[in-house]
């Protein structure tokens, strides 16, 4: 797939990027040869092959879904700057 140059500075404005002018070019080339990549890519069967997190076959690691630190107001609010009432006190940004 090639990119024209517009496509190239449009990409950088998306990404947030500044390009000179004489950066376009190789910039789109090499944009280019990224995408005929992945377009050889598509072309890979994987019917029958299974998502993996790793090429090493590994089990994830699970906890219980369980609350450990909570009733404890006065030690989380201990921490605050500010605090009334058992609430954080915030500097008031709507007028």
């Amino acid at each position: 797939m090639a990119l024209t140059d517009d496509d190239v500075r449009r990409v950088a404005e998306l990404v947030r990027i500044r390009l000179d002018e004489t950066e376009v070019k190789p910039l789109g080339e090499e944009l280019s040869r990224i995408f005929s990549w992945i377009e050889a890519l598509r072309e890979v069967d994987v019917a029958g092959v299974a998502p993996m997190t790793s090429v090493v076959e590994m089990q994830l690691r699970e906890r219980d879904d369980a609350v450990t630190d909570g009733n404890c107001p006065d030690r989380i609010l201990g921490n605050a700057p500010a605090a009334e009432d058992g609430h954080f006190v915030v500097p008031r940004v709507i007028e």
